[in-house]
């Protein structure tokens, strides 16, 4: 894939909006860069797509998933005056929401709007001091009742998303968007059967992109148990440390310094004997990379470690900046060596080498 590819595939991936209960947009976008790269396409009951690639038919089955899902929002109510409310999908911070532009994909269009809440003008001095509540917060799309937003198309339960387009920053292997949480583990998983596509591995390899990860890691829930894989990555974003104000003991991963290896989070403690094949395998390839620990959150592996009677499991992580908020920011290379690094691991991961991580 020529950089200029690799980019289209980035631009598409991210400018796609589909929040969790609702990742039809970006799984068309999914299927459409991952499919000339699969043996066999289909997507588990909840909606995770799910693209095989054949090595030895009787090989081991290697799991590489990332979310296709956003944290955004779905609309609640109307009010008498035209002012739409909702309900968070995925995990807000109050401070990066006000005055955001955003868009409500109605099922006759998109309706565009934008957060609001009221001015700090009128609030007491105490009360400007303080974050504005969610709760507190409202929509304006421009309506002058609720029958003029029904009129827009605008009804409870549709989908709200963050609008920001795919920007490469003046530094070009910086690249600015929303939704790299988590379309960059999408990438990976395209990227990956891209790499292997006429090239002999002893496995069966699985790139999937899952749903409703950002409440709940279900849709890694549903595909492990359809796949039910003997070994597993989750392919995500994880926190940058190098911005101001955040000490080493905080984060101290850094963008453009390679993958992050996942050492533990909220939903799982990474499996030592896979965590090591991996390590060893960067070492040996001279494939850069960051080791991370996250006490709040987690990711796929959650999901998918817990499978049938286990599957050992790892995750590998993008340092991003700016992560659920309406833009981040993260490193080109860091892209590409976690899909080299994973590549060389599929490489290596045949019946033998499970077997001894798994009962090691």
């Amino acid at each position: 894939m020529t950089n200029y590819e690799q980019l289209t595939m980035l631009k598409e991936l991210t400018d796609a909006r589909s929040i969790p209960g609702d990742e039809k947009e970006a799984r068309e976008v999914m299927k459409k860069w991952i499919s000339p790269y699969a043996d066999n396409l289909y997507t588990d009951h909840l909606g995770s797509l799910i693209a095989e690639k054949r090595g030895d038919a009787k090989g081991p089955k290697i799991m590489v998933a990332g979310h296709l899902d956003e944290v955004g929002f779905m609309v609640t109510r109307i009010d008498d005056k035209g002012f739409v409310y909702f309900q968070t999908v995925g995990g807000w911070w109050s401070q990066v929401m006000l005055a955001q532009r955003i868009t409500i994909l109605t099922s006759i269009g998109d309706v565009t709007g934008v957060i609001g809440s009221k001015p700090p003008h009128i609030l007491s001095a105490e009360a400007r001091k303080k974050p504005v509540d969610i709760k507190d917060m409202f929509i304006d799309i421009g309506a002058s009742s609720k029958e003029e937003a029904r009129e827009f198309g605008v009804k409870p339960g549709d989908s709200i998303v963050p609008y920001f387009e795919f920007t490469p920053l003046k530094n070009e292997k910086l690249l600015l968007a929303k939704a790299w949480d988590n379309r960059i583990g999408c990438a990976i998983a395209i990227e990956v059967l891209h790499r292997l596509k006429g090239v002999e591995h002893p496995n069966r390899v699985y790139g999937v992109a899952t749903v409703q990860e950002e409440v709940g890691l279900r849709g890694a829930k549903t595909s492990a148990n359809t796949i039910e894989p003997d070994i597993g990555f989750a392919v995500d974003v994880g926190i940058a440390g190098d911005t101001p104000g955040i000490s080493a003991k905080e984060a101290d991963s850094k963008i453009g310094d390679g993958p992050q290896i996942m050492l533990y989070d909220a939903s799982m403690v990474s499996h030592k004997g896979l965590r090591e094949l991996v390590v060893d395998t960067a070492d040996q390839h001279q494939i850069p990379y960051q080791y991370a620990t996250m006490a709040g959150g987690g990711t796929d592996s959650g999901s998918i470690h817990l499978t049938a009677n286990g599957v050992p499991a790892l995750s590998i992580t993008i340092p991003t900046r700016y992560i659920h908020t309406h833009a981040a920011i993260l490193h080109q290379d860091d892209f590409e060596n976690t899909v080299q690094l994973i590549v060389e691991v599929i490489k290596q991961l045949d019946t033998d080498t499970v077997n001894n991580i798994t009962y090691s």
